[in-house]
């Protein structure tokens, strides 16, 4: 089924720096990671040693409460390392790409000879679970499967370019996907949060108690239609590279999990920086996995998360500002007027004068310190849900579970708080409160 919604409120933030429509083919990187830290409650237990060989699809690791579930190998090739962070935790399988490894397509779970989408398949990961996010239960019965045909966080891929020349096998995944659950793809207009899955959801079909959708990106849907026909696991995306240190945005053509050192020296290059590694460009830029609003922070030699599509270059913003906030501020964004800069775009509407543009500067500086919350009446300006933020904002930090269920958590997930955060006057990490409150709901329901 195909929906058409509209989406009032919101906010689109005029980040600088979106990709130019041409495309570079980056698939012949030579490595890859699988980050079970990007998949929420994702127990790994490692199915692979350093120096083991592996082909496209062949599990890398799975997860302890339900080894059905596991995360493959995106490419054929040899584990190069096996990277583990604070308490060992498991951070990265490292994968170092080697064409004489052959690949063989996993007919395995056919059923007279049509391949079946269960979740013994390679591409299972691909569809996520609401409430709390996770892998989709193989248990499970969704009340239905939800696809969004467009990417608002600033300076996303679009998803129409994206997609193109993969038609057919957005078809087949759509065709598979339906034998598991109705689908749901949406046409979403407005700004930001209107491509946002939850806000999607929330107009069509809201979470209650006791319910769960299943979610699948857009290019994941062709990702599946490709092992759908071919039997041969090969997850690709087109990822939108951009933002205001970006110095030549454009679009990649990456296989999921690419290492990202040669996109990074590209997109840092500067005269002021002969050496283009990580230790070069580290003081004065950010690389965000993901949306610039709810990604996350990679270095330069690292890798790209298992559910992004785009990556983000921003100028740190740890230098000192003269004067801070009493200066007039006319290439500042603020959502409150702030600066002078607000008025002016104002002032432009009620003369009547075409949109006027004014060239915004970005960085990472939060521009004041954390503070208690204040009620200013702006999360609701920017938050299209049918649900009370600031509240359920402070039933999450006090821990009240009753109070969380009766104003809608099971309707939500960390980047569906990305706006209120961003234009938040008092530096609240809002998207962790609402994470940790989600785990300790998962928690309950899982023991």
């Amino acid at each position: 089924m195909i929906h058409n919604i509209k989406v009032k409120k919101g906010l689109n933030i005029p980040l600088g720096g979106s990709a130019e429509r041409l495309v570079v083919d980056m698939r012949g990187t030579e490595r890859y990671a699988v980050k079970p830290p990007d998949v929420v409650g994702f127990i790994p237990r490692l199915a692979v040693a350093e120096g083991d060989s592996v082909a496209a699809g062949q599990p890398l690791v799975t997860d302890k409460n339900l080894p059905q579930l596991f995360l493959p190998s995106p490419v054929d090739g040899v584990v190069e390392a096996i990277v583990r962070g604070e308490k060992r935790r498991l951070t990265e399988v490292v994968v170092r790409k080697n064409r004489n490894i052959q690949n063989h397509p996993n007919n395995q779970n056919s059923q007279n000879g049509q391949r079946v989408l269960s979740a013994e398949v390679p591409v299972w990961w691909m569809i996520k679970e609401r409430p709390f996010g996770t892998i989709a239960h193989p248990g499970h019965r969704p009340k239905g499967i939800f696809v969004s045909l467009r990417d608002t966080n600033p300076l996303a891929p679009d998803l129409d370019f994206a997609l193109k020349g993969r038609e057919h096998e957005f078809d087949a995944g759509c065709q598979a996907l339906e034998t598991l659950a109705p689908l749901h793809l949406v046409h979403a207009e407005g700004p930001h949060p209107a491509g946002n899955i939850g806000t999607q959801i929330a107009q069509i079909s809201p979470i209650n108690k006791g319910e769960c959708v299943w979610t699948v990106g857009a290019q994941d849907v062709a990702n599946i239609g490709r092992w759908m026909l071919s039997g041969v696991y090969s997850p690709e995306r087109v990822i939108a590279v951009g933002g205001p240190a970006a110095k030549a945005p454009k679009y990649y053509r990456v296989t999921c999990g690419v290492d990202i050192s040669r996109i990074a020296d590209v997109q840092t290059l500067s005269p002021s920086y002969p050496c283009l590694g990580w230790q070069a460009s580290a003081a004065d830029t950010r690389i965000v996995s993901g949306s610039p609003l709810s990604g996350t922070q990679v270095a330069a030699d690292g890798f790209l998360g298992m559910y992004d599509q785009q990556l983000c270059f921003i100028p740190e913003g740890d230098q000192h500002e003269f004067m801070g906030w009493l200066m007039p501020g006319l290439t500042k964004f603020s959502f409150s007027k702030t600066f002078l800069s607000g008025f002016l775009v104002k002032l432009s509407q009620l003369v009547k004068l075409d949109k006027l543009s004014i060239p915004y500067t970005f960085n990472t500086n939060l521009h004041g310190g954390r503070r208690p919350l204040m009620f200013t009446g702006g999360f609701e300006r920017v938050f299209p849900l049918d649900i009370y933020p600031m509240q359920l904002i402070k039933a999450c930090i006090v821990g009240d579970i009753e109070l969380q269920e009766q104003l809608g958590i099971y309707e939500v997930e960390p980047e569906d708080f990305a706006l209120c955060e961003f234009i938040d006057p008092s530096k609240t990490d809002i998207q962790t409160i609402i994470r940790e409150a989600l785990e300790v709901l998962r928690k309950e329901a899982t023991a």
